[in-house]
This record gives C-alpha cells, structure tokens and sequence, in this order.
C-alpha cells in the first residue's frame, strides 16, 4: 500500500511538472499580429488606437470618391483630428478615376483643415485595388492627381500583393515617378492572405518605397528577405473594430 502511494505522488508530480514546463515553439508557425508590437496603423473613423500601443504614424480614412451616381466626395470623419505629435496620412477610399474638380477641391480642403488644426499631415493616401493589368492607367489617374496636390504633401497608395510582385517592371516605373510610398496589403477582410510569403519572395526588384499592412489578429511571420529588401519601410496594422 505504501508503494502504491509513493508511486501516485511521483504520477502527480510528473504531471504538475509536464504542465508547468515552457512550450516548445513550432518552427513552421505564424505568429498572431498584436498591435502593441508595432507604431503605425490603419484607423477607420469611430477606431482608436488599441490599448497599449504607441502611435507614431496614423493613416486615418477621411472619406470615400464611390462609383455610381455623380463623382463627389462623401466625407465619413466629422471634423478634423487632433493628434499633435503624430505623423498623420489623410486616407481616401475609391472606386472610380473619373474625378470631378469638386472632389479634388474637398479633399484638399480637408488636408488644410487638417493641417490647420495642430497636425503634422505627410500626405494623402487613394485606397484603390487596382488590377495588375491595369496598373499603366492607374499610373496615369496618379499622375494628374501628383500635378494638382499641393507640393508639401506626399502621396502614397495602397497596393495588391499580386501587382507588387507580378506588375509590369515599365508600369510600376510610371508608380515610382508620381508616388512616395505604397503600403501592400496582405489581408482580405479580417484575415491573411495565405501563401503571402510566395509573392514576397518575388518583390526583390520592387522600385518603390513600401510598408506592409498586416491585419490585428492575423496570421503574420516576417519573410525572412524582407527586412533585407531596400525599399521596405516597415508595417502598419489596419485596427479591428
């Protein structure tokens, strides 16, 4: 009875040991994006920075240019931010190229209001998928929007996994002329895209700045010839409501 007794005690205490020892990671895992690892995000109106976190750069959805009906501007934020200390970009969400002067005027309306209230505005950012094929004319809309946009704000776009790695060497030459920055998107919806690190791998001639969307909460584990890329500028975190 007594080894009986002893035996359980070892069991028990083999089993308290078995729980408490470190998990051995798994090398082929990806890592959940969490927010408080990173300084700039995506934020659509009604959305703060997660808690925790220390924005340093904001990109912050202004409104939207939709397709259907008469080109206008329809404004989503009331009234302008005030966030001083930060690096603001004033995002604007399209479906169409077609712009009005109308449009053009409203948003660079709001990049003076912007800047007039206290904040330290980069630039302008279109949010637009555009088609791989169809990067040339995309190119051109970009150009006529660069020769309008006041000369101290930059202009970045969002853009595809699939063009980034795949477009047309001459076509992403027309981007680099007009553009500052093209942040690329690995998420659809609230979730990674997989199979990201194949497009990655074959970005190494990529000629323009970039930063790379990752969505809170998603699957996320850095390719290892990213960080090595000369163009990468780091991440954003597009925030979950």
């Amino acid at each position: 009875m007594r080894r009986a007794r002893i035996w359980a005690a070892l069991f028990a205490l083999g089993a308290v040991t078995a729980c408490n020892a470190p998990k051995q990671p798994d090398e082929g895992a990806h890592e959940t994006v969490d927010p408080r690892s990173y300084d700039a995000f995506y934020l659509w109106p009604g959305v703060r920075p997660p808690e925790g976190t220390a924005p340093r750069v904001l990109y912050l959805l202004d409104g939207e240019v939709r397709s259907g009906g008469p080109v206008r501007f329809t404004r989503l934020r009331p009234g302008a931010p005030k966030l001083a200390g930060k690096e603001l970009w004033l995002v604007v969400r399209i479906n169409r190229l077609d712009w009005s002067e109308a449009a053009y005027g409203a948003i660079f309306a709001d990049l003076a209001r912007w800047q007039a209230a206290g904040n330290s505005v980069a630039g302008l950012q279109i949010d637009f998928d555009a088609a791989t094929k169809g990067i040339a004319g995309y190119a051109g809309f970009l150009a006529r929007l660069r020769a309008q946009l006041p000369p101290q704000y930059k202009l970045s776009i969002t853009g595809l996994m699939d063009w980034s790695a795949n477009g047309d060497p001459r076509a992403l030459g027309q981007l680099r002329a007009v553009i500052d920055e093209v942040v690329v998107q690995t998420y659809q919806g609230r979730s990674t895209i997989p199979g990201y690190e194949d497009y990655f791998a074959k970005m190494d001639a990529f000629p323009i700045p970039f930063r790379v969307a990752l969505a809170q909460g998603g699957a996320w584990k850095a390719p290892p010839e990213l960080a090595r890329h000369p163009m990468f500028r780091g991440y954003v975190v597009f925030v979950m409501r």
